[in-house]
């Protein structure tokens, strides 16, 4: 079930230089500002949920199982968007593919086929996935 953010801050420190993920650099200056997460992640607070994921099917676009995607209600999508999808009242996470007003929902995995709903079927684009948060071990 979606979970709807709240709009209450969550401020960390931010340093002043960026982690390089090629060659390591000498250490630098690391008092930085503060930046609110729910900034970075939130421009519509009324409308943003949050929803883990289950399954490898978008791992080529960096969402795996086990993420949580944060999801906007208020976005229209549009071709090429990460979507959130209801087709028969089940959720999943897709790319909206919009070809001449024929949609599909293809996967982040080959091995996982395009989804193009039947004439009996209801889809619904539920919101568009604007960040995906991971956890590591």
């Amino acid at each position: 079930m979606p979970v709807q953010l709240t709009a209450t801050p969550v401020v960390l420190p931010l340093a002043d230089c960026s982690v390089r993920a090629g060659f390591p650099s000498p250490a630098e200056d690391f008092s930085g500002k503060r930046l609110d997460i729910t900034e970075l992640l939130v421009e519509h607070p009324q409308a943003t949920f949050l929803l883990r994921v289950a399954g490898p099917s978008m791992r080529e676009y960096g969402i795996d199982d086990g993420d949580i995607i944060v999801v906007d209600r208020a976005l229209r999508a549009r071709h090429g968007s990460i979507v959130v999808a209801v087709l028969d009242n089940d959720f999943t996470v897709k790319v909206l593919h919009n070809a001449g007003g024929c949609f599909k929902l293809r996967a982040g995995n080959p091995t996982y086929p395009d989804i193009v709903p039947k004439e009996n079927q209801e889809l619904e684009i539920w919101g568009v996935v604007k960040s995906c948060i991971k956890r590591f071990a």
